[in-house]
């Protein structure tokens, strides 16, 4: 079951920029809490504790019950704008979660076991292709990451959304083809590839030449000493004949 934790905010009765611009100075974030059927609610939170929640990670993915003015309103952050120049929150959104409800959410994929892979050992790098997996999961059962094992990879070996075990009752919304990582190979591989299968080449060509040269010079050398041979029974004959004339 996903963790669920607190919040506290302020009901913020005023909405618009001035109001906004106003719980800012007051060191305070503006926000609002909707959906599951209700209206919504102008809410702020304290922007010390908002930055700290954003910064540790998974923002957006963990489950809040917020305490607005004692009542509990479970929620999941949905989306959050930054300042562009000194980066602290400006505004941030909250949705709100029914019994057993189901969401879509990001999920960070986490690759483990690169440094041990086959490609790695040989040189490879480790390039992390896809970064988050969209998911769609009940608001109970949020994973906090998608582990990807790398440690069977090859260089030029890629790991896919097809080869990653879900947990149950959770549904990928990406492509099941989707690489996930792969191992780049280090730098001159594909020369060393060549090379090495030119050399292969070679010293399968160097064995059967051999025989076939040898196999050539043996009848030829064969097939003149037969010939060296009948010379000698023709220059007999005419021996016999010299005999008859005397």
């Amino acid at each position: 079951m996903a963790t669920v934790k607190e919040l506290k905010a302020t009901a913020r009765p005023q909405s618009g920029k001035g109001a906004a611009r106003a719980e800012r100075r007051a060191g305070r974030v503006p926000g609002v809490i909707y959906g599951n059927n209700q209206p919504p609610v102008t809410i702020s939170v304290d922007d010390a504790e908002l930055r700290q929640r954003i910064l540790a990670g998974r923002f957006l993915t963990t489950i809040y019950d917020i305490d607005l003015e004692g009542k509990k309103h479970r929620v999941i952050p949905r989306d959050f704008h930054l300042d562009p120049v000194r980066d602290f929150p400006l505004h941030v959104d909250f949705m709100r979660l029914g019994e057993g409800a189901t969401i879509r959410v990001s999920v960070p994929l986490h690759v483990v076991n690169g440094e041990v892979s086959p490609g790695v050992k040989r040189g490879g790098t480790v390039n992390i292709v896809t970064h988050t997996i969209e998911l769609e999961c009940s608001v109970d059962n949020i994973p906090q990451y998608i582990e990807a094992d790398a440690s069977t990879l090859e260089i030029s070996h890629s790991l896919h959304l097809s080869d990653i075990k879900l947990p149950a009752g959770v549904k990928s919304l990406s492509r099941e083809d989707a690489t996930l990582v792969t191992i780049v190979p280090p730098s001159g591989y594909a020369e060393e590839l060549k090379a090495a299968a030119a050399a292969a080449a070679g010293g399968a060509a160097a064995p059967g030449a051999a025989p076939a040269a040898g196999a050539a010079a043996a009848p030829a050398a064969g097939a003149a000493a037969p010939a060296a041979g009948a010379k000698a029974p023709a220059a007999g004959a005419k021996a016999p004949g010299g005999d008859k004339k005397k």
